[in-house]
């Protein structure tokens, strides 16, 4: 069969069922005002929540070192891929998070995928929330052990499936703030719970670093948690930070597992030395300037203030990710158009992303936003909700 005429029936099907994705072309600087196509908009959609992806010092930061080092790594970080920068953005993340190291990876769904299937495999468990990451639930699913997932926040669910396991290694994996829900993981309960089944816990903070915590350190130091409670805590750092890439931190005897035996960091190209040149000026911002999470914060109050005035229904989130939800796919995209028709952005989302009847949209939070562009947010959604 030709390959065209056998593909083409699916897309159309989930055309018809207001599934298909599309495209945007960004053609200006991420910030709240995006030009898009050729046209100007107000952007609720981005995840770059303390607003440095355009800081002038993390540009020139990117710059200085590009010159210096070229654009590209060249090769893995076991070949020659391995640069200074690099390696002092590892000691820095890794002193920031309170942990012994730290171990880059070029993307996220790259480090969860190499730490988990690193970790365990046949013979092994590991327990995943049901709304964790894709990248989460795929790490498990690759690795070769058994893949159980318990109950959103359910630590009863959880429980009773670590009593039942045998497994010689038993990993528990997590989302620290839920991409989708912007809810948190019961990380005050979790250890305790990991320790009482002899079980691994890692985190993924991807939406909780320079959001949460008294100095940006995210959801561990949010929980105040240490390296022994948690043992692997993974983050990105295309979000708060703004650049790109992500990172694991944990002991010595992690990270050099890791190195020795993850796939995904053994076998891929190191990042452009640039752009860790530009996240250690990212981390240097985000634990200095905390005015950026004390607006973010102001600016995540405000909005859901007003929406619940307008009766919008939302999730519990005191997260940048704030999600109006709908249920309906074709109501989430009309209203998502008719936002867009009036010059807004924000992520419509649908099924397989969450499950069939709770699609919504997505609105994220910077804190670049100001009062008026929020005013501005509330008053179109009260016109087309």
């Amino acid at each position: 069969m030709n390959i065209d005429s056998a593909l083409r029936p699916y897309l159309k099907a989930r055309e018809r069922a207001n599934l298909y994705r599309h495209r945007k072309t960004l053609q200006s600087p991420q910030s709240t005002e995006l030009v898009v196509d050729g046209k100007p908009y107000l952007a609720f959609s981005s995840n770059d929540y303390l607003g440095l992806a355009n800081h002038p010092d993390v540009i020139g930061a990117f710059v200085r070192a590009a010159k210096k080092y070229g654009v590209g790594s060249g090769a893995s970080h076991l070949v020659c891929g391995h640069s200074a920068e690099h390696h002092a953005l590892e000691e820095e993340l890794a002193d920031f998070c309170g942990r012994e190291r730290a171990l880059l990876f070029s993307s996220g769904y790259m480090a969860n995928l190499g730490a988990i299937n690193a970790l365990v495999g046949k013979g092994d468990a590991v327990f995943e929330d049901k709304l964790n990451h894709a990248s989460l639930l795929d790490g498990g699913l690759l690795s070769g052990a058994r893949f159980q997932r318990f109950l959103h926040n359910d630590l009863s669910s959880l429980s009773a499936k670590l009593k039942k396991s045998e497994a010689e290694r038993k990993l528990i994996v997590v989302d620290g703030v839920f991409s989708m829900d912007g809810d948190t993981a019961p990380l005050d309960k979790l250890p305790a719970l990991a320790e009482q089944n002899n079980s691994w816990l890692m985190v993924d903070d991807a939406h909780g670093f320079g959001c949460l915590g008294k100095n940006g350190g995210g959801s561990a130091e949010h929980f105040g948690l240490s390296q022994h409670q948690l043992p692997i805590l993974m983050g990105t750092l295309g979000k708060a930070f703004g650049t790109s890439g992500a990172f694991i931190t944990g002991s010595e005897a992690l990270i050099e597992t890791l190195i020795q035996f993850s796939r995904a960091y053994i076998y891929t190209t190191a990042l452009p030395p640039a752009v860790a040149a530009a996240t250690r000026v990212s981390l240097k911002l985000l634990q200095g300037e905390h005015w950026r999470r004390q607006q973010l914060q102001k600016n995540i109050q405000q909005f859901r203030s007003g929406a619940e005035s307008l009766g919008v229904t939302l999730l519990n989130s005191a997260t940048p990710i704030q999600p109006v939800l709908f249920g309906s796919e074709a109501k989430t995209m009309q209203v998502a158009q008719a936002l867009e028709a009036r010059g807004i952005l924000v992520g419509a989302i649908r099924p397989p992303t969450v499950a069939v009847g709770s699609s919504r949209l997505r609105i994220t939070f910077s804190a670049q936003h100001t009062d008026q562009q929020i005013c501005q947010l509330l008053n179109v959604l009260a016109d087309v909700v």
